[in-house]
């Protein structure tokens, strides 16, 4: 139970961090994924949020929705880590007794069961963190003065369902990114770092970069489902453009063409950098945490 507290806290110690140095980047790719039927003006690339953002909304809307993320992102970082240490502990078996493809399944398996565990519990504050990211405007012309503010509405207009809204496609989603995302770095460093070095910090963190812009784009299509669907929640039944998953992204493909479903991945390669860190930071506070080192 000490190692599952520890691991808890060092994850969400590691994700806060980590969001809060990219937040920027992170909103400019909600608003460049979300955008489409919502904005007069739309953005066109990542240069131009950051650059359009403050001086419309003020420096301060580059963090909008930050401290509601890092909310979210304290519990799931916490949950995700130390539920992928539990789930390992089940599913990954030597290489030298199972094999290869076993041992490396056992990863991906414990990383998709951990990201779908922790987004059960995290999920309404998810869903908070993207409609607030995605309410651009300032002073009166925002639909949301904050997180609360956001449950209440979404709360008084379509009950407790609207706060699960697009959860289906985020469980997918979160399997498929997340089996990458924990099972091939740890896989990888398995292989690639057989003992602790600090020199190989930056390998480490190229690593990681890597693993997460190929697991984010394989199921970016699924999570910008999964937005458009949530932005949904607390609009009357004649405003609703989409009836489900899979009606969502046919229609998106259908309106934006393959495209449509990659808005924003471009950032979203950017904003790796923060999910690259979690998994780096993470390895080194439990480094120097561990009795082993001590």
């Amino acid at each position: 139970m000490a190692e599952f507290i520890q691991n808890l806290v060092l994850g969400g110690v590691s994700g806060v961090v980590a969001k809060t140095v990219c937040a920027p980047i992170e909103r400019s790719k909600i608003i460049l994924q979300t955008q489409s039927h919502q904005v007069d003006r739309p953005y066109v690339n990542l240069t131009d949020c950051l650059r359009r953002i403050p001086s419309e909304e003020g420096v301060t809307a580059l963090w909008r929705g930050n401290f509601v993320n890092c909310l979210r992102y304290f519990p799931t970082q916490a949950m995700n880590f130390a539920f992928k240490e539990k789930y390992q502990k089940l599913f990954v078996r030597p290489r030298e007794e199972v094999g290869f493809a076993r041992f490396f399944t056992g990863y991906l398996a414990a990383g998709g069961a951990a990201g779908a565990t922790s987004l059960l519990v995290a999920y309404p504050l998810d869903f908070s963190y993207t409609r607030l990211a995605a309410d651009v405007g300032s002073g009166t012309n925002r639909q949301f003065t904050g997180l609360l503010d956001c449950l209440k509405k979404i709360h008084k207009s379509d009950g407790v369902s609207g706060l699960y809204r697009g959860f289906a496609p985020s469980v997918a989603g979160i399997i498929v990114y997340r089996a990458g995302y924990f099972g091939l770095y740890d896989v990888s460093k398995t292989l690639m770092f057989k003992e602790h070095s600090y020199a190989a910090i930056p390998l480490k963190l190229a690593v990681a970069m890597a693993v997460d812009v190929l697991s984010a784009l394989v199921a970016y299509p699924i999570d910008t489902v999964r937005r458009r669907i949530m932005l949904q929640s607390g609009k009357a039944k004649s405003e609703v453009m989409y009836t489900g998953s899979l009606q969502c992204a046919k229609r998106i493909f259908k309106d934006e063409g393959p495209k449509g479903l990659y808005k924003g991945a471009w950032t979203n390669s950017i904003r790796a950098v923060a999910s690259a860190l979690v998994l780096v930071i993470y390895d080194e506070l439990k480094f120097i945490t561990s009795p082993k080192t001590k």
